[in-house]
């Protein structure tokens, strides 16, 4: 905004005039009466010093000094300082956003070394520059399976991430997709376009993979990949989550973005963009935009997507924060999440509190009598306890931010 000039009147009447109106109001004459909104009701404007002051005494409202247990694909992980500041730096910003970095080598470097990362992790051959979210990259995931096998139908096990449930049928329903909702992988897959599963699912617990004759889709945590075997081990073809887990903070559930990756011959058929690198004429390191599928870029016929925004920024934040965590930085924060899950799962167990989930990496599920009351219990006690699923059943995930202090007091407050 440091740009920013306003028009003073003269500037305005000039514009008026050059487009044949008289005044600005002018320009709404078309708008009825009744629509319009008539007035703001504003209080008085304030000086910078009292904004200040207002601003805050409403912060000191927040109530942020909570042990955090919530998960359901949003987690409370450790952030390193250095990853803002480094994010702000002139070689990652363009003349107009993140969305055009064709004249930005540093845009274009870290979109490279993103998909090198996440190919790194999930053990595939080609990933893209990032999605909306992980719930976009699952519907994305099964419209792309469609066109590679020409078939219009899917099959996705019940127990993925509700909010990603909701954005794969708003999908497939405006593409005349056919989707079964299971609760096991059938026997016969033959007639669909792929099977997509998540593991760990949203209840936390790790699946086992089987054998299908169709696309497999797997949509991951990309922290339990730190542990888990990557999902190309186990016959994936496309592998698809959300990066959140990796510096990007909460943010009351968001922004977040998602990733796509995928073996080398469906390359054509990933949505959004690819960067590569390649050599300029005096033989220097040069990165590029290697593939675009996106309509601003190709014939609208052609897209494999209509979604346009992609999550650079993010992405750029992700990418620093793999950097910065280093492969051991890595695995140790995963190590982390996992024992101290099982450490508390234990000491749940102990107090004959049933585990429903068997086999998880850093949440579960936990039946209780009652979950308002167990959940209100904890607040009580400046802990987020989890996520209510039923009134019988609690969601609970840690990370490497709880300590044993936390764990012991959730204990010792149900």
């Amino acid at each position: 905004m440091k740009n920013f000039l306003v028009h003073n009147e003269e500037t305005i009447k000039q514009m008026c005039q050059d487009i044949g109106i008289n005044k600005i109001e002018d320009l709404f004459k078309q708008i009825p009466q009744n629509v319009r909104m008539q007035s703001l009701n504003l209080p008085d404007g304030l000086s910078e010093l009292e904004t200040q002051r207002k601003i805050k005494n409403l912060a000191k409202e927040n109530k942020t000094d909570y042990a955090c247990f919530l998960g359901g694909g949003i987690y409370n992980k450790f952030i390193p300082a250095c990853i803002g500041q480094i994010a702000q730096r002139f070689e990652f910003n363009t003349a107009y956003t993140p969305y055009q970095p064709e004249i930005s080598q540093g845009t274009l470097q870290i979109m490279y070394e993103f998909q090198t990362m996440i190919c790194r992790l999930t053990g595939m051959d080609i990933a893209n520059a990032t999605v909306y979210d992980a719930g976009t990259a699952c519907a994305e995931a099964i419209l792309m399976s469609c066109r590679i096998s020409k078939k219009m139908k899917a099959c996705v096990l019940n127990c993925i991430n509700p909010e990603y449930k909701q954005i794969i049928k708003t999908y497939s329903e405006s593409q005349s997709i056919e989707v079964d909702w299971v609760d096991e992988i059938p026997t016969e897959t033959k007639d669909y376009a792929c099977v997509l599963i998540q593991t760990p699912n949203y209840y936390g617990e790790i699946l086992k993979p089987k054998q299908i004759d169709c696309l497999s889709v797997v949509c991951c945590d990309i922290s339990s990949l730190a542990l888990l075997k990557p999902p190309s081990e186990y016959g994936a073809d496309i592998v698809v989550g959300d990066i959140q887990p990796l510096g990007i903070p909460m943010n009351f559930g968001g922004p977040s973005a998602g990733f796509m990756a995928c073996c080398e011959k469906f390359m054509r058929q990933l949505p959004g963009r690819l960067a590569g690198r390649t050599l300029d004429k005096d033989g220097k390191q040069a990165f590029c935009l290697t593939i675009q599928t996106r309509e601003q870029h190709i014939k609208r016929e052609k897209a494999t997507s209509n979604i346009c925004s992609n999550q650079a920024l993010i992405g750029l934040c992700a990418t620093l924060y793999l950097s910065v965590m280093g492969e051991k930085g890595f695995k140790q924060a995963g190590y982390l999440s996992a024992k101290n899950a099982h450490t508390l799962a234990d000491k749940l167990s102990a107090k004959n509190y049933k585990i429903l989930t068997k086999n998880f990496f850093n949440e579960f599920v936990v039946q209780v009598e009652d979950a308002d009351t167990y959940l209100t219990k904890l607040k009580e006690n400046k802990i987020l306890g989890g996520i209510k699923l039923n009134k019988n059943e609690v969601l609970v995930a840690t990370t490497e931010m709880n300590t044993d202090e936390e764990i012991i007091k959730y204990i010792e407050s149900i």
